[in-house]
């Protein structure tokens, strides 16, 4: 093996970490580095091919080494078969000389398990209850042991995306020593909304940045500052203003959207305006779709709804499958995203942003400390299908 830096991923044909190679400028392909052996038991078996035959190197392989283990969801194997596998290709390149291994996982597994039914299982940033204990009455702290055995089998440290848990944070940070990441993709988004996409804002009427909830709120204030900065470099400035809604809870099973009452944009403002809805992730696009129809009723002109980890399930795309909502952009971080039969009828509406770049801007720059190293500007590319209105005018973005 040549270089001091191996790019692998759990799975052979992980699309997230064979990009990631290419940009970390790898000249082997992943799956010429490690062998991945499923034995007849369906026991899984990694192994780390050696240039050198001879026995004179048995067991150091790896010297000297730092390996980016790449974990992301695609494929057929559960997100259990890929933890499994991410351990043993762990604890392979530490029994055979690694240095260091890094695991980039973006969307950072067992993180909805983030607490336990006991006060000193899971560090939250809002006082639990009864009901919150029971919640979680007899089932373990899956992120704390995820954590742990991660720590266990070999890596040393953990990058993920936009992880919104307070207590994932806290028990990551923790036990890997400050060596856990959890990139913000705020700057990402400012980026390209300022350089990139046609929103059609002037001067005098500029974006309106929405929390869809207070659990959104922080992120959409950091998007709201990256954007005020982006837009400054800009020679025809906007000034974007940031609108915080909440949910307001009528019953047992209904929730009712309603402004914020520390917002700072009210809904008297939206009348005409393009109005950007931030949030880390979706699973049912209920909340989302119910907030979209609250500013539309308003008289938000537009409505762009920017989500992190799109979970491509058929009752997110019938949700937001609604003309109420004009846009979605979202990114990779669950790569299975890019197949337009999981986009389903929303490719006519969706962009996906594909972060390899960026992360490898951060790998080099924060993880590695690589900094005489350019960074990769912009820090993305675009995935669009040709159905999307957006199309032809992404392209430039999509040849990188």
């Amino acid at each position: 093996m040549t270089g001091d830096i191996i790019v692998v991923g759990a799975v052979s044909d992980d699309p997230l970490a064979i990009d990631i190679a290419h940009y970390m400028n790898q000249e082997s392909e992943i799956s010429d580095l490690l062998s991945y052996k499923t034995f007849a038991n369906s026991e899984f078996c990694p192994r780390f091919i050696a240039e050198d035959k001879g026995n004179e190197h048995i067991g150091h392989t790896l010297d000297g080494k730092t390996v980016v283990l790449v974990s992301s969801c695609s494929g057929e194997l559960s997100r259990n078969a890929r933890a499994m596998r991410t351990f043993m290709v762990a604890r392979a390149a530490k029994e055979n000389g690694a240095v260091k291994v890094i695991l980039v996982e973006p969307d950072l597994f067992y993180s909805a398990q983030d607490r336990g039914p006991r006060p000193e299982l899971g560090k939250v940033a809002f006082l639990r209850n009864a009901t919150d204990y029971k919640k979680f009455d007899g089932q373990p702290f899956s992120a704390l042991l995820y954590c742990q055995l991660l720590k266990t089998s070999g890596v040393d440290a953990v990058m993920t995306v936009h992880n919104h848990s307070v207590s994932v944070q806290e028990v990551f940070s923790r036990l890997f020593n400050g060596q856990f990441y959890n990139l913000s993709p705020a700057n990402i988004y400012a980026n390209y909304l300022a350089n990139h996409m046609n929103v059609g804002v002037n001067e005098r009427k500029g974006l309106i940045i929405c929390a869809p909830d207070k659990g959104a709120a922080p992120f959409a204030k950091h998007v709201f500052e990256h954007l005020c900065q982006e837009s400054e470099e800009l020679l025809l400035k906007s000034h974007p203003s940031l609108l915080l809604m909440d949910k307001e809870r009528t019953g047992e099973r209904k929730v009712e959207i309603v402004l914020y009452k520390e917002s700072p944009t009210k809904l008297e403002d939206l009348p005409g305006r393009v109005v950007i809805v931030f949030d880390d992730m979706v699973r049912t696009g209920g909340t989302i779709l119910e907030c979209c129809r609250h500013l539309k009723k308003a008289g938000a002109a537009r409505i762009i709804f920017f989500v992190t980890h799109f979970y491509s399930s058929q009752e997110v795309k019938e949700n937001l499958n609604n003309c109420i909502i004009d846009d979605i952009i979202t990114t990779n971080t669950l790569p299975n995203i890019l197949n337009r039969d999981m986009q389903g009828r929303l490719r006519h509406k969706m962009l996906v942003l594909k972060i390899e770049r960026w992360i490898v801007n951060a790998l080099r720059f924060q993880v590695l400390k690589h900094q005489n190293l350019p960074l990769y500007n912009p820090p993305y590319t675009v995935d669009i299908s040709r159905k999307n209105p957006n199309w032809e005018n992404n392209q430039h973005l999509a040849g990188l």
